[in-house]
This record gives C-alpha cells, structure tokens and sequence, in this order.
C-alpha cells in the first residue's frame, strides 16, 4: 500500500493535471512600437479624412463665391454697355452739333463774302456812273494778290473804262511796280522788263477789263509792296496798291 505521503503527492498530482486543475491563461506578449503603429495610422487616417472635408468645404465656398464673381462681372458688363451706348449717343449728338455749327459758319462765310462781293459791284456801278467832266477816265477798280508757291506770286486785275464820244475805248499798258525785301536790304522790281514780254502787258479795253499773272521773286525774299500803274503813253492815268 502507498504510504500517506505517495497518496497526499498523487493527489496534489490530480489537482493540477485533473478536472479541479486550475485554469492558466496565455498571453502573447507584443513590443510597444507595434501598438504604437496602428495608433498613428488611425491618426493619419483621420487626418486626411478631415482634410478633405475641408477642401471640400473650401471647394464649394470658392464655388459660389466664383459664381457671385460672375454675377457682379455680367452686371458689371450690362452698366458698361448702357454708359457705352449712353456715350455714343452722346458723341453722336455733339458730332451732329459740330457739323451743323460747322454747316453754319461755312453758310455765314459764304454769305460774308457774297455780301462782299455785292458790295464791291455796287460800288463798282456807282462808280460807273457818268460824271460831268471825267469823260474817258479809266481806273483800277480792283488789284489783289496770291501766293501761288514759294517765290511766285500771282495777281489779279479789274479795270474800268468810262467811254465818251471822243473816247469810245482805252488804249494803254499795264505796269507793275514790286518792292521787296532781301538780306536785309530793300530792293524794287518793275514788271515789264525792258521788252520783253511787253505784249502781255498791253491793255484794250472799252468798259471792263480783267488781267492775271504771275511774277517770281528771288529765294527768301519778304514781298512789301506791289502798285499797278496804268500808263498811255507816258503819261499816267490810273494807280492802285494791292491788297497783301
């Protein structure tokens, strides 16, 4: 028979190994740096969800802020259109105004001179009217001058005659008497020059009597004066300056 202290170590043998065995729990046991991984990760996970929330939050601000942008940029473009539109009516309206005004003094101008024209013909007449003792007087009822191009200046001539019965017409010549200035000095020029071109210069004439030409001075010379002298003969009949 087993002694008592074989029967106490067989039962404490059962204790452990039988069904009364008490129970053992097995851990496995992990470093920490693996727990800290999937924390991180979670973190970061978490942080780009929250970050794209944002950026589509923003997305969206950014949206309807572009879509009021282009509200205000299409009211702004309709405003710009009225003032152009506005402007161009007005632009229009003083373009209208210009030209009239300008339609008007070109009609004043012209009225000007014609009422210039009229006058001068009526002195003309007046000055045709017969006189007692001024039988056969010729005159020079106008002279006036034209700068045609540098240096050559062309005139124009209107003479009247005033006939009588001894002296139904008017024989004579024109002559042309320049005074310019040169360098300072003052120089004079009568036009014709010795005979040359004379026949130009010849007048016939039994009421009117118009006459144009041309005469040249030299480079840079400062016309002052020019007088037409009517001459038969020798003698002088009539004698104007002409207008510069």
């Amino acid at each position: 028979m087993p002694t008592p202290a074989v029967t106490l170590r067989l039962r404490r043998f059962r204790r452990r190994f039988g069904i009364t065995a008490p129970k053992v729990v097995v851990r496995t046991h992990l470093p920490w740096q693996w727990l800290v991984f999937p924390v991180v990760l979670l973190l970061l996970l978490v942080g780009v969800v929250g970050w794209l929330i944002a950026q589509r939050n923003e997305a969206g601000a950014l949206a309807q802020e572009k879509d009021e942008l282009r509200q205000q940029l299409q009211v702004q473009r309709e405003e710009l259109n009225i003032l152009r539109s506005t402007a161009g009516t007005g632009k229009n309206a003083v373009s209208i105004e210009r030209a009239t005004q300008q339609q008007l003094l070109g009609q004043i101008q012209s009225l000007e001179a014609e009422n210039a024209a009229l006058r001068e013909d009526v002195l003309l007449f007046e000055r045709l009217i017969p006189v007692a003792g001024e039988g056969g007087a010729v005159r020079v009822e106008s002279f006036r001058l034209a700068q045609e191009s540098p240096g050559k200046i062309r005139y124009r001539l209107l003479f009247a005659f005033q006939p009588d019965r001894q002296n139904p017409d008017f024989r004579g010549r024109l002559q042309l008497a320049v005074s310019y200035r040169l360098s300072g000095k003052s120089l004079h020029l009568q036009l014709p020059e010795g005979s040359a071109g004379s026949s130009d210069f010849q007048l016939e004439l039994k009421h009117f009597l118009r006459r144009e030409g041309v005469f040249a001075l030299p480079d840079g010379a400062i016309l002052q004066q020019v007088e037409a002298r009517v001459l038969q003969g020798d003698t002088l009949k009539a004698k104007r300056v002409a207008q510069l």
